[in-house]
């Protein structure tokens, strides 16, 4: 079966405590491969192209997103397996997010990412339930390292 004869199938993990956390399963004759979908929310551009191609490669299925309005308004929250999150935005900033997201009961690991070196920011974050916290630039063996310290905790 050719790549492109592979069915998809959308899965729904429902564990205690956690919020609808899904994942696409790619379907042939021999395999079944789950790529749990990774939502990013980020005002950069550059980081918003970058990103999901970067997690395509490493098995995830990535989604962008520009604002943290757009996100919640995407329809994707109860999808999003895990969220990369800047700090940082126009708008709703991501802490205000994760308070959001917090607020309606909807738990999503959630990474935050960052260009400004804060430890204060960082620990309070942490403390609130942050899975990971990276500053950008972060490489690409730090984000696969906790994707999956963030996906195995759910």
């Amino acid at each position: 079966m050719t790549p492109a004869e592979h069915r998809y199938q959308r899965t729904i993990d429902a564990r205690p405590g956690r919020a609808h956390a899904s994942a696409v399963k790619f379907h042939d004759e021999r395999t079944a491969i789950e790529r749990p979908f990774i939502s990013i929310v980020d005002d950069d551009e550059s980081v918003r192209e970058s990103l999901p191609d970067l997690l395509k490669e490493f098995g995830f299925t990535p989604r962008a997103f520009s604002s943290a309005e757009e996100f919640l308004s995407s329809g994707c929250v109860d999808e999003t397996s895990c969220l990369i999150l800047d700090i940082a935005m126009p708008g709703m900033s991501g802490p205000q997010l994760q308070q959001e997201l917090g607020r309606r009961g909807q738990a999503v690991p959630i990474i935050f990412i960052t260009g400004h070196r804060d430890e204060t920011v960082r620990a309070q974050l942490l403390k609130q339930g942050a899975a990971g916290f990276l500053l950008k630039p972060f490489s690409d063996s730090a984000l696969l390292a906790a994707l999956k310290s963030a996906l195995q905790d759910t």
